[in-house]
């Protein structure tokens, strides 16, 4: 059954969901939120679509494929700790820059890695239950 309200809206309700998730993870190192919570909203973005059009829809949108974003973010997330290992011989130990207000670091490069692996992990999961349901 397919809903020509439902397929209108969930694109707005997309490009709502994950604008809202990159301002969840943006302000996630200062403030409540991160790679985890805006992950979660990204990929709950991508399964309004998939529910609203099926598993084409969302894998289109997604452009890259679920493992392949899980395998980056997990890179990304790893790699962020490798300054701190050559500075203060302490992984995880990340650097700050603040020019004004705007301030930014390695802990952002965390933030996105867990960001993709979460996005990667739920949206593998949620396409392979819509694959199954379709098929």
């Amino acid at each position: 059954m397919s809903s020509l309200v439902l397929s209108a809206m969930s694109r707005i309700i997309f490009v709502i969901m994950f604008a809202v998730s990159l301002f969840i993870l943006y302000r996630g190192h200062n403030f409540p939120g991160g790679g985890f919570v805006g992950g979660l909203v990204a990929a709950s973005g991508f399964a309004v679509l998939a529910l609203a059009d099926g598993a084409v829809s969302a894998r289109k949108a997604l452009y890259f494929h679920p493992v392949a974003l899980t395998g980056c973010g997990l890179t990304m997330a790893i790699a962020s700790g490798l300054p701190g290992l050559v500075t203060s011989s302490s992984y995880l130990t990340h650097w700050w820059l603040h020019i004004g207000s705007f301030h930014t670091g390695t802990a952002l490069i965390f933030d996105i890695g867990v960001y993709f692996v979460v996005i990667g992990g739920v949206m593998a999961m949620v396409l392979r239950f819509y694959e199954e349901f379709e098929a």
